[in-house]
């Protein structure tokens, strides 16, 4: 194996190249802390020693290069990552998911911030931040995770890097560098480009990159629905046209970085703006999201091991409301609530609403330390910590109708404060055996101001629709006076412990196990959403499945007890591999859902009903989860027209409520990738299989929604030049119509702000076959 790593970790190497070293070795301290050390000048030392414990599965810079092209949503460059799935969301903001958990479950961190999704509907997700083409490194830890990478977590950990500073050579005067690039795919028009540029001298380097993206509407590859209107008059869709898939995003980064002997400091400022992301699975579109995070990190090597400092502060302004395919205007004023399309009404009042605006506006501050201490040559100490202030509004002002004529307080002065320590010994005890043992301690504190609704006044009555009187379970002033009546203040203390150890059966074979204890505390729309009301309700939902929730002040954190094993065949040059991971985890206090049955407060057919929409409010129960991992590469021939090999991952999961025997919810089903891959010269071309079964296990209290199996055949090549390079693929060839299994529901176009004026029972369809390029340029 080969192993670039900076000049210290060169001489510890050259004293003992079979000692582990992981605290000043760039290959040890890297793959462990997710962190990207100063690009000193690299010197390449064969080794033979064992990876750290436990092996992160990392996206190959090939994989990176390949993908960029074919996709603006930095999420699905995991997509190859075994036990990684995608839950649907917006074109550029897909949920992660380990193992069956997916979005808050798992840590993902953004350069070393840990960033949270500010948004009802948790259309801004850390991901969505970083451009594909601003991705360096891609490292995910899934299951059983080190506690110095965990924290407040039940999943694993996804770290993200963008890129690192570069400095010139010694003796070289100046290094000046840059990269340019442009895509386009023809299913939903999508196109883009990006550029990056490098000036640097030994010790100080300034980096630039820009990236933007905007995509139509995509189509699915047959019709799906049996419906074109959109709400809006004269506007229509196909009935093969995923309504709300469009997207526009525009990325910038600056960076500035010092470095002096083994000291580097850096100072990054990332600025986004998003116009438009619109979401076929929720009710609501983002119509504007701005953010602006400014990252300074310590990096130093001491001849006791490494010293790590960061901090950083985030602000994110979100907006939210109807997009083009959903209906904007409301009220009697506008043909009521009944009418096919709302017509155009003025002014806002009672009688019409013309939209319903929703925003968000969160600052997040964070300092962490961390030190990696040696403790010898085949032991190493891990010690750290980390603060973390998180305070949200989510408002929705007044807009007519029913939203009228106050101001709607989601959440009020939401606060989330996070305080952990952690402690982390890594040991290698022979030539065979390393061992990680860790504990981690946490105290999370949460806490919300009082809440209104649009009009206080408003409680459980009886309105008049047309000529028929209809109940309005509209509690607005009932569950706002609960909700402000109660002590809102939680204090949550959080502990984790990680065992794990590696054996080398001998150079070919691997063998891993490690057991975990991991604990997340609830999130504050878990917590602190408040209002029965089923359009209210509806319009708090990360999910993807169309219904409707209202948090519990009460929730407890989850904890996860993980228990996991891997055996890894190889070649001893790993030319081919074979990896096997089977998984159990047991999570007490799950938040789940359960159904809304005060007939006071929801309709009483909410309680049973199987083919509607439903009001649910977050539970603690308990939950299982086991499945297993497979993943491998084979080398196939080598001749003179190139060389081929195969590679592929299948997964597969289970998850039930131990309380109520019911699914859970969005569980990807069996599923598989194989990947027939050819290189010749400059050429990189690949045939790949992506096919999954029926999802039929679902969670019944929400009224999950079964998706059929599929099978589709993608195809890519790509040609490279020294300073360029030229992309090509086409997706699904065959245009094939499927279902995402965790797409959720579609409720991308129509009524949707009620809760049961859009059809149930529609899953949100992939995308049918798309043709893409991409080219890039170094400067």
């Amino acid at each position: 194996m080969k192993f670039r790593i900076n000049q210290m970790a060169a001489a510890i190497a050259m004293l003992g190249a079979s000692s582990m070293v992981p605290a000043t070795a760039a290959g040890g301290v890297a793959a462990a802390s997710g962190e990207q050390p100063a690009q000193l000048e690299p010197v390449i030392v064969e080794d033979t020693r064992l990876q750290p414990v436990p092996a992160a599965s990392q996206v190959g810079e090939e994989t990176l290069r390949a993908l960029r092209p074919a996709t603006s949503d930095t999420a699905s460059l995991l997509r190859d990552v075994p036990g990684v799935q995608l839950q649907g969301a917006g074109g550029v903001s897909s949920l992660p998911v380990i193992r069956g958990l997916a979005d808050d479950r798992n840590r993902i961190t953004v350069d070393g911030m840990d960033l949270i999704a500010s948004c009802p509907n948790h259309m801004n997700p850390p991901l969505s931040y970083l451009d594909p083409n601003g991705v360096s490194k891609l490292r995910v830890y899934p299951g059983v995770t080190p506690v110095s990478l965990g924290g407040d977590s039940i999943g694993g950990t996804i770290i993200a890097e963008s890129l690192a500073p570069r400095f010139a050579a010694p003796g070289q005067d100046l290094l000046a560098s840059g990269q340019v690039g442009a895509f386009y795919r023809s299913n939903g028009n999508a196109w883009g480009g990006n550029l990056s540029a490098v000036l640097a001298n030994e010790n100080l380097s300034a980096n630039f990159s820009a990236a933007t993206a905007k995509a139509d509407n995509y189509t699915a590859g047959g019709d799906f629905k049996n419906f074109t209107a959109t709400g809006n008059p004269g506007h229509t869709l196909a009935r093969d046209e995923v309504g709300s898939t469009a997207y526009e995003t525009h990325n910038y980064q600056f960076g500035l970085a010092y470095q002096q002997r083994d000291h580097l400091l850096e100072f990054k400022y990332a600025y986004q703006d998003m116009p438009e992301q619109l979401f076929p699975n929720q009710r609501m579109d983002m119509l504007g999201n701005t953010a602006n995070r400014f990252n300074l990190r310590y990096l130093g090597q001491y001849d006791w091991g490494q010293f790590e400092a960061r901090a950083y502060y985030e602000t994110v302004d979100h907006l939210m409301d109807f997009g083009p395919d959903k209906r904007f205007y409301y009220g009697m004023a506008s043909g009521g609530h009944n009418a096919v399309n709302g017509m155009p009404c003025s002014p806002i009042s009672a009688t019409c609403a013309a939209g319903m605006p929703m925003k968000t506006d969160s600052n997040t501050s964070g300092v962490t330390v961390r030190a990696d201490v040696n403790l010898g040559v085949n032991d190493l100490l891990r010690v750290g910590g980390l603060y973390q202030h998180y305070r949200l509004d989510d408002y929705w002002p007044a807009s007519g109708g029913g939203m009228w004529p106050l101001t709607f307080d989601n959440i009020n002065d939401g606060t989330r404060d996070r305080l952990g320590v952690f402690g982390e010994w890594e040991s290698r005890l022979d030539a065979q055996w390393t061992t990680l043992l860790g504990i981690r301690y946490e105290h999370v504190t949460t806490d919300a101001g009082p809440v209104q609704g649009y009009n206080p006044n408003i409680n459980f009555t009886t309105m008049m629709m047309g000529m028929m009187p209809m109940r309005s379970y509209n509690n607005q002033q009932a569950d706002a006076a609960a909700f402000n009546a109660q002590n809102r203040k939680q204090n949550d203390n959080n502990w984790d412990l990680t065992a794990l150890a590696r054996y080398a059966l001998d150079t070919q074979t691997d063998l891993e196990v490690g057991v975990a204890r991991k604990t997340r505390s609830p999130n504050l729309y878990e917590r602190y959403t408040w209002s029965t009301w089923s359009m209210a309700a509806a319009m708090n939902n990360f999910a993807g499945d169309g219904n409707g929730y209202y948090g519990d002040i009460d929730l407890d954190p989850e904890v996860a007890y993980t228990i996991s094993a891997s055996v890894d065949w190889h070649a001893t040059d790993r030319s081919w591999q074979l990896r096997a991971t089977p998984y159990y985890t047991r999570v007490k206090d799950y938040i789940d859902a359960i159904r809304c049955n005060n007939t006071t407060t929801c309709p009483p057919p909410n309680a049973t009903t199987t083919n509607q929409f439903v009001i649910l409010q977050y539970a603690n129960q308990s939950a299982e989860l086991y499945g297993i991992d497979v993943s491998g590469e084979l080398p196939l021939a080598r001749s003179d027209i190139g060389n081929f090999g195969l590679n592929g991952v299948l997964s597969y999961t289970y998850g039930k409520n131990r309380d109520t025997g019911d699914g859970l919810y969005n569980i990807m089903p069996f599923n598989a990738r194989l990947t027939l891959s050819h290189r010749y010269g400059g050429w990189d071309n690949a045939v790949e299989f992506v096919g999954a079964t029926s999802k039929d296990h679902l969670s019944d209290v929400r009224n999950e929604i079964g998706t059929p199996g599929y099978g589709l055949l993608n195809l890519r090549a790509s040609y490279s030049w020294k300073q360029a390079r030229l992309d090509v693929g086409i997706d699904n060839v065959f245009d094939r119509l499927y279902y995402l299994p965790l797409g959720g529901a579609y409720t991308g176009q129509g009524t949707t702000m009620m809760l049961n004026t859009i059809p149930w029972g529609i899953a949100v369809p992939g995308m049918g076959r798309s043709v893409y390029t991409g080219v890039s340029f170094k400067l």
